[in-house]
């Protein structure tokens, strides 16, 4: 079994999705490659499943238009695309065997009985549920339920999967299972995947690139490591695990970097975008890039003492938060044992600092006060 070579590209251009008065998705545009895996990320109601409903058929656009190479589809009925889908609930027929489920497009599209044994019993095999064939979906665990819907969707040699978080009712060692188990799918069948998650470690981890949304906008779209490493505005920066995020006042540029102040601290930041003296800004940064030192030795452009103040052991790290003698909260992940109540000194460098411009009005929504410091702790699984 193969994926089909059906396409090329497959492009949105100005897609839009309006429920009444509200934008649930705007002037989305994105071109994908035939074998690509695409992940659309965002928080809950930032437009992503909107997003993979319209390109399913689910859903008809109010704006722009869906292209296979020169082939427009959004005008096409669902049954017609071409396309297969993986959805959150799995919405197995609970009356029929794994087999059944996994035969029943192909039977609906009256393929030879031969044709259709051989490709049901290929899936299966794929997914590893061989043992399991002739079960029913209530005689199965959630992983091997959502492996039945996953041999559904490529049994039918799509040129498109779509896939609507079908790892979110998974506990945490089948989600690991099922991350890899996807991968290795995508990469053997050379399938086409658009994936949406809420989940910004699952998305690093599968996708090609990513597309970030924020209230049916899209953010930022890129590889893991671009959107990991160089946030374009603090909306991603926050979702992309920069769980310290600082409400602070660009100064003078210090070097390659801006001075940034407030709270009592005075750090170097790299500046994302424009932040000229005296603006608020955004200052981000990971909680493991907030490495514990002694306090020793050359005096470091950005160091900041603290008291530990919680402390999560996690394996062979603990996840900590600690706050400074002005009230600022700060989430640390460190190797080294920590206990409440030890004074720390926490170094981080100016790379890892990132400040971006305050720049819009939902800020005053977003933003948490921590004892009235102005101060944000980032939301590292939105729903």
């Amino acid at each position: 079994m193969k994926g089909q070579d059906q396409f090329a590209t497959l492009t949105l251009r100005g897609v839009g999705r309006r429920f009444g008065a509200t934008d649930a998705l705007k002037n989305l545009d994105l071109e994908i490659g035939k074998g690509e895996f695409i992940a659309l990320l965002g928080p809950s109601g930032c437009g992503k499943s909107t997003a993979l409903n319209c390109l399913a058929g689910l859903l008809p656009l109010t704006a722009g238009s869906i292209w296979l190479d020169d082939t427009r589809v959004d005008v096409l009925p669902p049954e017609r695309r071409g396309f297969g889908m993986v959805f959150q609930n799995y919405a197995l027929f609970p009356h029929m065997s794994v087999r059944r489920n996994v035969a029943f497009g192909l039977r609906m599209r009256r393929l030879a009985k031969s044709e259709v044994t051989r490709r049901t019993e290929e899936a299966i095999q794929l997914v590893q549920l061989q043992e399991h064939a002739d079960k029913l979906p209530g005689q199965l665990s959630g992983g091997q339920q959502q492996r039945v819907a996953i041999a559904r969707a490529v049994v039918l040699e799509p040129s498109l999967v779509l896939m609507d978080e079908p790892l979110s009712n998974l506990d945490a060692k089948l989600r690991l299972e099922m991350r890899t188990e996807i991968r290795r799918l995508h990469q053997s069948l050379g399938l086409t995947t658009v994936y949406v998650t809420h989940d910004q470690e699952e998305a690093l981890s599968l996708a090609d690139r990513l597309v970030v949304l924020r209230a049916g906008e899209v953010q930022q779209i890129g590889t893991p490591e671009d959107l990991h490493n160089r946030p374009a505005n603090w909306h991603v920066a926050d979702f992309m695990g920069y769980r310290n995020l600082l409400r602070l006042t660009a100064g003078d540029k210090v070097g390659d970097g801006v001075r940034v102040e407030g709270s009592g601290l005075s750090l170097v930041a790299t500046a994302v975008g424009g932040v000229p003296p005296g603006t608020p800004v955004l200052t981000a940064v990971r909680p493991e890039d907030l490495v514990v030192t002694g306090g020793t030795g050359a005096a470091a452009p950005n160091r900041i003492g603290a008291t530990v103040e919680v402390v999560e052991y996690q394996g062979r790290e603990l996840a900590v938060e600690a706050r400074t003698a002005d009230g600022v909260l700060l989430h640390v992940r460190s190797e080294q044992r920590l206990a409440p109540g030890d004074e720390v000194t926490l170094d981080v460098a100016v790379d890892r600092l990132l400040a971006f411009p305050e720049d819009d009005g939902d800020v005053a929504e977003e933003a948490s006060t921590l004892d009235g410091v102005p101060a944000m702790s980032g939301r590292e699984s939105a729903g």
